[in-house]
């Protein structure tokens, strides 16, 4: 595959019936070669889809740049971006194929404020350890659009609806990121409990996604203490409010998938109906 191959790739991208969008809770990097539950149900999600995706966005929590950056390799690497785990991890590879034309008119459609075209970033976790159990083929094309770290939550929500174009090319929207994450309390057991403050604002995330209180979630440092300790960075938070801020007026949610694992992390997964 070269570059000739995605030459007018938005004239050839018809229109289509609109594509859900979804949130993924990724969890931790051992779930990309674990047989789990959760990675069981990754397999359900991509197959209960209307159609097999054209291409595949994914805005994850590990690419946080200054300014907003659009994956525009061709081949994009297999990101090993963790540290201390089995050398089984880090043999693992998805050779999807990249998407430099679409990620170029995605650039474009983000009129709020300017893309970087990048060539040098990949696929990290938050792309692979899921698309790898959803899509093993590896054959529909790839990219990643960054998260801004340096901005507001609502300027992520907002800059997101001006994707939604996508959604009618066939393209799957993933945010990819966790609803509860902290790691200064994790417990690296496979059972471990998890904390009631983790279960509970994990339960009040999923109420206002059924009330379609959107703005309440953006404005997450407003929901009280349990806030606080599930979300002490928003590196991973933020990738949902791309999720939300796709989501048409009168769009319903399907959660997917719900867990706590290691006691602080949410494997909470929805898309739209």
């Amino acid at each position: 595959m070269d570059l000739h191959d995605f030459r007018n790739i938005s004239d050839r991208f018809t229109n289509t019936d609109e594509m859900p969008v979804m949130f993924i809770g990724h969890g931790n990097p051992m779930n990309g070669i674990a047989d789990n539950a959760f990675t069981r149900a990754l397999g359900t999600m991509s197959k209960s889809l209307p159609m097999k995706p054209r291409a595949i966005l994914v805005i994850s929590a590990h690419w946080l740049t200054s300014g907003t950056h659009v994956l525009v390799s061709l081949q994009p690497k297999t990101i090993h971006d963790f540290g201390g785990f089995p050398e089984a991890l880090y043999q693992v590879q998805y050779p999807a194929p990249g998407a430099p034309e679409l990620a170029i008119e995605t650039g474009k459609l983000i009129t709020s404020t300017d893309v970087v075209e990048d060539n040098h970033w990949g696929l990290d976790h938050g792309a692979w350890t899921i698309l790898r159990h959803m899509y093993p083929a590896a054959d529909i094309p790839v990219y990643q659009l960054s998260i801004d770290y340096h901005q507001p939550p609502e300027y992520h929500f907002k800059l997101a609806a001006e994707l939604k174009a996508l959604r009618k090319k066939g393209v799957l929207i993933i945010g990819s990121g966790n609803i509860v994450h902290n790691l200064y309390q994790i417990v690296f057991s496979l059972h471990a409990k998890p904390f009631d403050w983790a279960i509970s604002f994990d339960e009040t995330v999923k109420k206002k996604l059924q009330q379609g209180a959107f703005n309440e979630l953006v404005n997450y440092q407003q929901l009280g203490r349990e806030a606080a300790l599930a979300i002490p960075t928003n590196d991973h938070y933020l990738p949902m409010l791309y999720t939300l801020g796709l989501i048409n007026k009168g769009e319903d949610i399907r959660f997917t998938y719900e867990e706590i694992q290691n006691a602080s992390i949410s494997m909470r997964c929805f898309q739209t109906v």
